[in-house]
Parts: structure tokens; sequence; C-alpha cells
């Protein structure tokens, strides 16, 4: 039996709690880095089981099936599309059973699974979110899915690169990317035409964005506004080429310091209180809940979120306006950057039997075929993450029915791989992101300037990285 490091999970007991006011992270009920779509707060798929029942011989000595439990976070229409997979796939075969079980928030679940090591009651696919990666990896709970890809010389190259980038770590890839949603810019095409800018020439830059938000910001429209999210910061660092840790976003080697107090930084934090501060941007505190509810009652022009959110943002609308959608701004003289994903991914855990190890890999191909992710995709408004689904007839007729998304994937495969756009990994995301977000508070409600708050971030975050890294023998 392969136990988790006694010492980490000690430590990172104390992050989980901080991550239960984080967010795919904030008060929103989605993930700070690419929350669901839609997601109904306390509806959890029908069943309610922690464990799997034990395999028990099929009546006339057939052999019975493989049982596979997997955990995850997706609470109402998210768990239900689940469960409908999970039933699909039962339904094709009969060596394998899989049951579904949702677990609560993202913190809950890992705090669960945690729990279960010791005594092999827990799952054997874990749905982790993107801030996870690096916890996940240094648990030693995994059986990275390099292994299972290796063996079955499975092909890859049918996946999207970009969203794959993030999640490997060392040339290797230890999970499954499942649930794939980026940042991107939502404007109002009628008030543009109003304001007398063009609705087919959204702003690219920063500067195009405060000249837009000018036009805007009359007759009790205010130009832009986007949530208190470290996510929206990770996103307007990656799309110049800026990192937020050292050692390459924590991927040439684990991260020792923080560098959210980068020049790139300051002056995106600078930027965005210029805005406030010269009333052309609102400040609606951290929910993107109350961002989304300001764009659709034509509050505000402009706004940032999640691709996950684009079918509910336009049918927000009703009629009353024509959605329009963008890649995220950049300063004019920005480095080569992009979007960094957000989502979760599955994981194999390590301490359950390797003929359930084998068949867990048997259900995420499945989960992960053309037809599945144009089904998960139709259903909640994540990516797909595979290629071929976007040829799937369903998908097409989606495009179609919103166009909007093809924005999404235009800027998905603009983003050039780098350090910056693979994302940061650090064990103490949670927190981070916490000290982020407190961090733009304190600039945007004047307490401190843009680099006085980043600074002290930095440094708190610094300290957290290290600590961490002292408990994991880093």
């Amino acid at each position: 039996m392969v136990k988790m490091n006694k010492k980490l999970c000690l430590s990172l007991l104390a992050v989980l709690t901080a991550w239960t006011t984080a967010a795919c992270g904030s008060g929103n009920g989605t993930s700070n880095n690419g929350g669901a779509a839609n997601p109904a707060a306390g509806s959890a798929p029908s069943s309610a089981s922690s464990s799997a029942p034990a395999a028990q011989p099929a009546s006339g000595g057939d052999k019975a099936p493989v049982k596979v439990l997997m955990w995850h976070y997706m609470g109402g229409n998210l768990g239900k599309t689940i469960d409908q997979m999970v039933e699909k796939f039962n339904a094709s075969q009969k060596d394998i059973k899989v049951e579904a079980v949702y677990q609560g928030s993202y913190d809950e679940a890992l705090n669960k699974m945690k729990a279960s090591m010791d005594s092999k009651s827990g799952p054997t696919i874990m749905q982790a979110n993107d801030g996870g990666t690096r916890y996940m990896v240094d648990s030693k709970a995994i059986t990275p899915m390099q292994n299972f890809i290796d063996e079955d010389k499975y092909d890859l190259s049918q996946y999207e690169q970009n969203i794959l980038a993030y999640y490997t770590l060392d040339n290797k890839l230890n999970s499954m990317p499942f649930n794939t949603s980026n940042l991107i810019m939502y404007y109002n095409k009628n008030l543009f035409k109003a304001a007398g800018l063009d609705p087919n020439k959204p702003p690219a830059t920063f500067e195009e964005m405060r000249k837009a938000s000018q036009a805007l910001t009359k007759n009790g429209v205010t130009g832009i506004s986007f949530s208190i999210e470290s996510w929206n910061i990770e996103q307007l660092l990656a799309n110049q080429g800026a990192e937020f840790v050292n050692n390459g976003n924590g991927r040439t080697s684990p991260a020792t310091e923080s560098i959210v107090n980068s020049e790139a930084a300051v002056k995106t934090l600078t930027w965005w209180k210029s805005l406030v501060d010269s009333k052309l941007a609102l400040n609606l505190g951290r929910k993107v809940d109350d961002v989304k509810k300001a764009f659709a009652a034509e509050q505000i022009g402009l706004m940032f979120a999640t691709t996950a959110s684009l079918r509910e943002i336009v049918n927000s609308a009703n009629g009353k306006f024509e959605v329009g959608t963008a890649f995220l701004p950049k300063p004019d003289d920005a480095k080569e950057g992009g979007v960094v994903v957000g989502g979760g991914s599955l994981y194999i855990l390590n301490n359950q039997p390797k003929e359930a190890q084998k068949a867990s890999w048997e259900f995420i191909k499945f989960m992960l075929s053309p037809e599945q992710q144009a089904f998960w995709h139709i259903n909640t408004g994540y990516f797909p993450v595979t290629k071929k689904a976007y040829e799937h007839p369903s998908v097409k007729e989606n495009m179609d029915k919103f166009p909007q998304f093809k924005t999404a994937v235009d800027q998905l495969h603009a983003t050039k791989i780098n350090k910056a756009t693979q994302g940061a990994v650090i064990g103490v995301f949670p927190e981070a992101r916490q000290l982020v977000e407190n961090a733009v508070e304190e600039a945007l409600n004047n307490k401190k300037s843009p680099k006085e708050a980043l600074d002290a971030a930095a440094q708190n975050i610094t300290a957290k990285i290290q600590t961490y890294n002292k408990t994991v023998g880093k």
C-alpha cells in the first residue's frame, strides 16, 4: 500500500481550509480558474455512496465486473451530465462497473480523499482542479497518467496541446484534462453602436480598453467591470508573457518565490485601478456573478468571464442586445503570451488494485472520446479537450447557435505555449490566490499603492511556498 506523506497531509490541511473560500475559488460558486457553468449548489448526483462495493461473483460463474469509484466536485447539471456519461459507459460493456459520486466542493472532496487513503475506502479516480496540480503530484498518491499512455501506446495528438501543456510536469502527463475553460472578454454590441464604437472591432489593448470605456461611460452605463479574482490577474499576466512564480512558473524546478509583484503585474494593477479611479470601471467585488448580472442589465459594456459561462451570458441578454466576444486585452508592448486553461482533470490513485487502475484508464479513455467530449461540451459549456469533437454534428450545431464560442477556441489555438501560458504550479495556490485578491482590494480601495499591495502579497506567498517546500522535502 502506498501512503501519502503524513507531514504533507498535516501541512496541507491548513491550505485546504483556506481553499474553502476560494473558488475552476470565489463566492460565485464556481472555480476562480475556469469554473462550472450553472452549477446548482447543493444539487448532487443520484449516488450517495462513499466507497465502491466489493465485487461479487456473477451468476452462472461469469467473472464479476471490475468496480471503479470516481469522486468529483461537479454539482447540479454538471454532476447529472457526468452521471449520464457513466451510464453510457456501463451500458457499453460488461467488464467494468463505474460509480460516480459527488463529494461536495473541491476542497471537501480532497479532504475526504486524504482521509480515505490508509483504509483504501476512497476512489480510484479523483477529479482535482487545476490549482491542485502540484499538490496531487507531491502527495505521491497517484499513478501518473503517462504510465498508462506509454503502456497503451496511446495517441495524444488528438488532444488540444495547449490543454495538455498545463497538466504536464517534467515531461510527464500526471492527469488527464477533463473540464477545461479559459477567460475571454464579453461586450455589448448595442452599447458599442450607441457609443459610436465599431461593434465588430473590440478593443485589443489596455489603451484601447480605456478609450472604449470612456466612450461607453454615459447615461447610466459604465465602461467595464471585472471581478476581483486572482485568476483575472494570472490571465492578464500570462497574456503578456509574464509568470506568477519563479523557476519557470514552478515548471523548470519547484517554485521558491512569488513574482506577483513584477513590473508587468504592477503595471496591470495600476491600469485596473486607474479605470476604477476614473469611474470608467465599476468595482463590484469578488463575485463574478455580480459582474454578469450588471452586464445582463446593461449597466456595463465590457466584462471578463470564463468560457464555461458563455451560454449563460448570451442567454441572459434575452434578445435585448447582441453579445460580442473577443480575446483578452494586453499592453501595447506585451511579449508573446496567451491564456492559461482553467478547470480540472482526472487522476488515478495508486492505493487501489492494479486491475481497478487499468479499468479506470479504460473509463477515462471513454470519457475523453470525441463523442463523449461533444456531449460534455454541449451540456456544460466546457471545451472539448479532443480536436475531433469539433467535427461532431452536435458541436457544429452548437457553434451555429452560439458563434461567440469560436472566440474561445481561436484564443486557445492562438496561445503560444511557454512557461507563462502553461500556468503556475505551486502547492499553496489556494492561499496565494487569496493573498492576491486581498492585494487587489487594498489597491482599488486606496489602502495601499498597487506596488505596495503586490509587494506584500509576494512576500507572504513566498513564505508559504518555502514552508510547503520544507514539508515535502523540496
